[in-house]
């Protein structure tokens, strides 16, 4: 695309006035998304102003998140690209097997706490968590973090943890590091405040250490890390590799570590963290999304001191804070033995069908990974030419045409990622019997059709 003629008709003399044409021009309609900006050197030029004045007027637009600058490629404006969502698809007719959503028959009733989440009225000005979840969800962290020093916040979900939390730490274009493939939500938050992504590669034992060092050196701010179930992959921290993470995170105590432990009391897994006992700035979020329902917009944050402190600042009483019926409902539920029972059968069905599609897959020679968590993650071998470019969109428009309707791993690839994913996210866990031999013969099929190189494979993949 050709840079921005003179005709668009920036003008100005000072730094501030050059902003305020842009902005104008851009609101109505005159400068779009994507669109370059004149070079710093030619916008003096042309308005007849000092070098550093320009500089100024587009540092000012990129504070403001209204351009991006792309290094040799200049300066465009900004523009919020679409991101993937959770959840079922919309006015799809066919079986989705990509939700990423918990089954919910196994998601507890909420009739019996009903009557103990009420209690008497809360007032502006009172502490936004309620005391009682306080003290129960203080010792349900200090169990996995007993040697820090540590306060709870209560916010309206894990999205909105992490969003807070680098809110308070950050500023805009501060540099992210966050698992690849990653979590849908986490790339969405990222991109919505305005941070630059470093993508740190993922395998079995969770973050590599050479993509965390990386991300180190290249002057991250803060980490995103799932330390078990890590979706969309389903991999969990191991001893070793959480040591050998501290070990390197020990010379980065200011770094702040986000772990967001979206599956804590489903997993099969025990925990292991990267935050060590002298780092200085943390947070591990526990949602209770995943087993009491989505509905139950509430996550618990535990945190080093002052980024509670921090945190409390964005949780004025009675305006963003968690509704303390909400908050008693929860720890109603999850005082409540029938409940615990009920979510531990839970987190063992998960597993149980996970890993009994997985044998499937695997006697039709089909590899696949995801010991922890509500999905399993698929991959694609190549094809008859040697390549696995495509693989996965390949195979879904295949399993499309038989009834099924599953994700890509490219929809969980950071922005930056320079090859299409050879994956797809499979959730199986509600599938009958019946019709778990059936996807997986059928995804045996599409993957068959595919190496097989049909000339209609040109236009798929094309």
């Amino acid at each position: 695309m050709s840079e921005v003629s003179d005709e668009v008709g920036i003008t100005g003399g000072t730094a501030s006035e050059i902003a305020a044409s842009v902005r104008e021009l851009h609101e109505r309609g005159s400068l779009r998304r994507g669109d370059p900006l004149p070079p710093v050197r030619n916008l003096a030029v042309q308005l007849g102003v000092n070098r550093n004045t320009a500089v100024a007027a587009y540092r000012l637009l990129a504070q403001a998140g209204l351009v991006v600058a792309r290094g040799r490629a200049g300066t465009v404006i900004a523009g919020l690209d679409a991101v993937a969502q959770e959840g079922y698809a919309a006015d799809s007719v066919l079986r989705d097997i990509g939700t990423g959503n918990p089954d919910a028959r196994r998601i507890p009733d909420l009739s019996p706490a009903l009557a103990s989440a009420i209690g008497r009225p809360v007032l502006y000005g009172e502490p936004v968590i309620d005391p009682a979840l306080d003290e129960w969800a203080t010792a349900w962290m200090r169990e996995d973090l007993p040697d820090r020093p540590l306060q709870i916040t209560v916010t309206n979900g894990a999205a909105d943890a992490v969003e807070r939390l680098l809110a308070q730490a950050l500023h805009r274009d501060d540099a992210v590091a966050l698992e690849d493939p990653c979590f849908l939500a986490s790339i969405h938050t990222v991109r919505l405040g305005g941070y630059r992504t470093i993508p740190v590669p993922v395998d079995d034992e969770g973050m590599t250490v050479d993509g965390l060092r990386a991300a180190l050196d290249s002057g991250v701010r803060a980490i995103i890390c799932t330390p078990r179930a890590q979706n969309p992959t389903g991999a969990t921290l191991s001893p070793r590799r959480a040591a050998e993470l501290r070990a390197l995170l020990a010379e980065h105590p200011y770094v702040l570590v986000i772990e967001d432990d979206h599956f804590s009391m489903l997993s099969q897994r025990p925990y292991e963290t990267l935050i060590g006992p002298g780092h200085r700035r943390f947070a591990l979020v526990r949602s209770v999304s995943k087993f009491l329902g989505p509905d139950m917009c509430l996550a618990l944050a535990a945190t080093d001191p002052e980024t509670a402190e921090r945190l409390a600042f964005r949780l004025s009483p009675g305006t963003t804070w968690v509704s303390h019926i909400l908050q008693r409902l929860v720890l109603a539920q999850l005082t409540d033995d029938a409940v615990l029972d009920q979510i531990a059968a839970a987190g063992r069905h998960y597993a149980e069908r996970n890993a009994a599609f997985a044998a499937l897959l695997s006697e039709r020679g089909i590899p696949s990974s995801g010991a922890d968590g509500l999905n399993l993650w698929v991959a694609l071998p190549q094809d008859a030419n040697g390549t696995a470019r495509g693989a996965a969109r390949s195979v879904a428009e295949r399993l499309m045409r038989m009834g099924w309707l599953a994700r890509t791993g490219d929809e969980f690839l950071l922005a930056e990622h320079p090859v299409p994913s050879q994956h797809l996210r499979l959730t199986v866990h509600d599938l009958t019997d019946e019709e778990t031999v059936r996807l997986a013969d059928d995804l045996a099929r599409a993957i068959a059709e595919r190496t097989v190189r049909h000339p209609q494979d040109e236009r798929i993949e094309g």
